[in-house]
């Protein structure tokens, strides 16, 4: 029976219940251009989601070399054929008329067109001038979170091997740093240790920090569908905004932003008060356990309550919740990774399940999830601050292995020091040392903190800035040399989501013009530079995806990301594959630590930690002493308050986020009419409370102001925790008049124009979540509502006070319940 909605109106579509235990049954979602109807369609090519960190895998629908439309893979373990809002429309973005497709540089102030030629000879002779005049360590490399596994390792190549240079970092820094950090921190080693699967078996999932139902969207969905059959999950919510999550919590906590740790010491002292604790799992399997137990002995509900202005008797229903659970997930993300003490955080939701025995079974699972599609793929290839393979900068054994497989000598590579994060490297260019700064597929003029500082760095002369993307964004117009990108659908390649999945996802049109895939791009300047290995041969032996995908395999091979079992082939036609996957794991692994902790001895692990307070790292001594069994680390922390906060001038916290129908910097989800027209502009949240103190009404045009910088946008009254103020992040300024930045003679539109230039300590994750702010009236509303979503995290305190949020006929989709899939026995 086949159905149809409006998937802006209802963005997780009809339910399909199914109870405790049971697979969950598949649904097609499928969404065609109009006029198009399924038997129009020449062929259907397999992909996967780029905008989120979900994996959804699809198909996509090609007419005349031209995409069309897309539709969920039933077959596959991650998705059982649903697709989120952004799965189904956002693939319009790439047929834009305003796509990049031929190179530009910078030439009397402006930027023109011109051939590939040039612009790659400007580019290796900026870089040879470097090299020659002040070495490797002016040259950094700026990535993203959305190229493919193999891109991000050729670049990992070219950059510590061929360039020989520490600056090299994603803008997973920014969303997932610590998600990594602290499963380091724990385990000794980064890795999921749970499986999206979780969910099918668990009684009680927590949801810290985490606006699942807007930022993977089709796992929402899946406990959906759980609440609606056999045997629901109950449900905790920590999150100060009323999100979908909340508002079907059994428990909703709504902490003051920065006090998480006091909360979760709270939840960990009430766990041990009532003994809550697998003694076993924690003698066997665990070190520190004394030491945890005595930091969080006077952590009582009450004490936690005043600092985290949060019921006493709440904390302790939470804490009875999950500590009675008989199969416990825990998810995480943007509310602990951006938040104060965000490794500290994170580290004690792994002591939680650690100390409870919640791992490696089914539906005892954690999620230490990611933002971005790819992130998981920057952090195994080595593009996000670390070695590739998850290797230890500071294991000189580690170091040789790695020069082995790259044949060149260990001194190469570049291990005196850790590997360079974003924010410093954006403070290496602010001061000079660093003077060419390669970004690609990433838009830091929008989406790092304090802008004002950072187009003041991107717009110096002595910055050589190399932008390689698929639109003119707010950073392009900055660089100096703009390369024209292909991007998914156009080009063939892997990534890996958060729960270890891996997806082929092939090329099935041609990029715009002279665009090129980021392989493409890469592999052409290290054959440039020219860049040999030790014998004298190309640093760089591969020439293609599947070439390099091969090469990447040699890397990860007897790593915790092996990826020696997985071809091409394997991944066509079926589902994604969790890794590790080898001779041991033929068909992949559904979860880590199931017989224990594997990666956490001081001769395998990637990590030996850090101090959380201060981000000093800890040496192979301590480590040793301190562990010298390889068993999981319990690491407490103390509670410390955040560095800024309010005031009488400015009186609000600011928190910035997600919605759900935009993604980052909005050059793709932006450009998709579905989808922009649900989210046009960036609006502002306070509670009602606060609203009617200050005399602020629903539409209103407000500022928001910090110590930093200014924004306008209208008001949007909700159900959020009093004395915050929420902002979404997505917007800048491509799409107004200025095109590159604020007006000179108004405040900014950028949530980041008033974001702080501050970082945890242990993962260098920017705090985008704990800003003091003031809000004030700019002008009366009148009739004009707030641009905010009605069916979000946004919905106003009064249902009347805004048009509801829907897409029309174009946002039809067509749902079809995928009888033949659920009488499959392989539900991998």
């Amino acid at each position: 029976m086949e159905s149809s909605a409006d998937r802006i109106a209802n963005p997780w579509g009809g339910r399909v219940p199914h109870e405790r235990h049971a697979p969950w049954r598949a649904r097609v979602d499928t969404f065609l251009a109009d006029g198009m109807e399924p038997g129009m369609v020449q062929k259907w090519v397999q992909a996967a989601s780029i905008l989120h960190s979900d994996g959804d895998a699809m198909d996509i629908a090609v007419v005349d070399g031209r995409m069309v439309g897309v539709r969920g893979r039933a077959v596959d373990r991650v998705n059982r054929g649903r697709l989120g809002p952004k799965d189904l429309f956002g693939w319009q973005a790439n047929a834009s008329p305003d796509r990049l497709t031929r190179p530009l540089v910078r030439e009397g102030g402006r930027l023109v067109e011109t051939d590939w030629e040039t612009a790659m000879n400007r580019v290796v002779a900026r870089s040879g001038e470097l090299l020659r005049d002040r070495g490797p360590g002016s040259i950094g490399f700026y990535t993203t979170g959305q190229l493919f596994l193999e891109e991000y390792y050729t670049l990992a190549v070219l950059a510590r091997a061929g360039i020989g240079t520490n600056h090299l970092d994603g803008n997973t820094r920014l969303c997932t740093a610590t998600a990594a950090e602290a499963l380091k921190e724990t385990f000794g080693c980064d890795g999921q240790p749970g499986s999206y699967d979780d969910i099918d078996h668990a009684d009680v999932i927590a949801l810290f920090g985490h606006n699942l139902a807007e930022t993977q969207p089709v796992q929402w969905m899946r406990i959906l569908d759980r609440l609606e059959g056999v045997e629901p999950p109950r449900l905790l919510c920590v999150d100060p905004r009323p999100t979908l999550v909340a508002r079907r919590a059994a428990v909703h906590l709504a902490p003051r932003p920065g006090t998480n740790v006091a909360l979760l010491n709270a939840l960990l002292h009430e766990t041990i008060r009532h003994d809550r604790i697998d003694h076993a799992y924690v003698e066997a399997h665990t070190v520190g356990f004394e030491e945890l137990v005595a930091r969080v002995r006077d952590c009582t509900p009450q004490w936690a309550a005043g600092i985290c202005d949060v019921p006493a008797a709440r904390i302790a229903e939470a804490a009875e919740l999950v500590g009675t659970a008989d199969r416990l997930l825990s998810t995480v993300l943007q509310g602990v990774y951006q938040s104060h003490q965000a490794t500290a955080a994170a580290v004690q939701i792994n002591n939680l399940h650690l100390i409870r025995g919640m791992l490696g079974k089914p539906g005892a699972g954690l999620l230490q999830m990611n933002g971005q599609p790819t992130a998981q793929n920057t952090r195994e290839c080595g593009a996000n601050g670390d070695l590739p393979g998850f290797r230890n900068w500071q294991n000189d054994a580690h170091v040789a292995d790695l020069a082995e497989v790259w044949n060149v000598d260990p001194a190469t590579i570049p291990h005196y020091a850790p590997p360079t994060h974003a924010m410093q490297m954006f403070r290496y260019a602010e001061q000079g040392s660093l003077r060419m700064l390669w970004i690609s597929g990433t838009n830091p003029a929008v989406s790092l903190p304090e802008l004002g500082r950072i187009r003041s760095i991107l717009s110096q002369e002595r910055l050589f800035t190399v932008v390689q993307d698929l639109f003119l964004t707010e950073t392009a117009q900055l660089a100096d040399v703009v390369l024209p990108a292909a991007t998914w659908a156009e080009k063939t390649g892997t990534f890996t989501n958060a729960d270890r999945t891996v997806h082929l996802s092939d090329k099935a049109v041609e990029p715009p013009g002279e665009a090129r895939p980021d392989l493409d791009v890469f592999l052409d300047y290290a054959a440039r530079m020219d860049f040999r290995d030790k014998d004298g041969g190309p640093l760089i032996g591969w020439h293609d995806p599947e070439s390099a995908f091969e090469a990447w395999k040699r890397c990860s091979a007897g790593r915790p990301c092996d990826y020696t079992g997985l071809t091409y082939a394997k991944l066509r036609g079926g589902s994604g594959i969790q890794w590790p996957v080898n001779e041991q794991a033929p068909d992949g692994t559904s979860r880590l630590y199931t017989d224990g902790i594997t990666w956490a001895h001081a001769d395998v692990c990637e990590h030996y930690g850090k101090d959380l307070v201060t981000g000093a790292a800890d040496s192979a001594v301590e480590y040793r002493s301190l562990n010298p069994d390889g068993k999981a680390m319990l690491k407490a922390a103390d509670y410390l308050p955040p560095h800024e906060t309010t005031d009488d001038e400015y009186p609000f916290q600011l928190t910035t986020g997600r919605t759900l129908y935009q993604f980052h910097t909005r050059t793709k989800t932006g450009r998709a009419p579905q989808l922009n027209a649900a989210a046009p502009e960036v609006w502002v949240e306070l509670s009602a409370a606060d609203a009617q103190r200050l005399d602020l009404n629903e539409g209103d045009v407000v500022e928001v102001r910090t110590a930093r910088g200014a924004l306008r946008g209208r008001l949007r009254v909700t159900d959020l925790r009093p004395g915050v103020v929420f902002v979404p992040f997505h917007y800048g300024y491509w799409d107004t008049p200025s095109g590159a930045g604020p007006d000179v003679a108004a405040p900014g539109r950028a949530a980041n124009e008033t974001t702080v230039t501050d970082w945890d300590p242990a993962s260098k994750q920017p705090l985008f979540k704990t800003a003091a702010a003031a809000v004030t009236l700019v002008e009366r509303g009148g009739k004009e509502p707030s641009p905010a979503p009605t069916t979000t995290a946004s919905a106003p305190v009064r249902p009347d006070a805004a048009p509801a949020t829907a897409g029309g006929p174009t946002a039809q989709v067509s749902q079809v319940p995928d009888a033949t899939w659920d009488r499959k026995e392989d539900h991998r």
